[in-house]
């Protein structure tokens, strides 16, 4: 079986996006008092007291520069929440951010939308993962709240 594995966001796009990020805004750390805050830098909710950033992130526009795509009107840019300052990123390599619905968006090598899946348990990942990259269209997936439809993180071919 092929395992499939969450993508938190990469070093050098962290270290920009604690200065100014894809809207070019200024980062702002506050300290989260009350945690729960999904941190797409280590793929984990926040612990109160820790220092985080509310910042917006191009997650395709990011993919299709380093590959040489332009994904056009697909091109969006969403709030996500990050550590202010470095932190040693993912622990393990399970898909976090589980337990609420999800969409699994597929994306060709050229940056467009082919389709997506409702995921609404744990174990339906895996299979919509597999759903997926059995296309050979498919070059990447997000995996993105279905209420607000924020990224959490990407998929890539294994």
């Amino acid at each position: 079986m092929t395992t499939y594995t969450a993508r938190p966001i990469g070093p050098r796009t962290l270290k920009d996006l604690r200065l100014t990020d894809d809207a070019g805004r200024r980062a702002v750390p506050v300290t989260d008092e009350e945690g729960g805050s999904p941190l797409r830098c280590c793929l984990r909710h926040s612990t109160p007291g820790e220092r985080i950033a509310l910042v917006s992130y191009a997650p395709l526009r990011r993919w299709a520069a380093e590959h040489g795509a332009d994904p056009g009107a697909y091109d969006e840019q969403g709030p996500v929440f990050i550590h202010a300052d470095e932190c040693p990123g993912p622990e393990g390599d399970g898909h976090p951010f589980t337990n609420d619905h999800r969409t699994v968006r597929r994306y060709s090598a050229a940056g467009r939308i082919l389709g997506g899946r409702l995921v609404e348990a744990p174990e339906d990942f895996a299979p919509a993962f597999a759903e997926a990259f059995a296309d050979p269209d498919v070059a990447l997936v997000h995996v993105r709240a279905v209420e607000y439809g924020c990224f959490l993180y990407a998929v890539r071919r294994p």
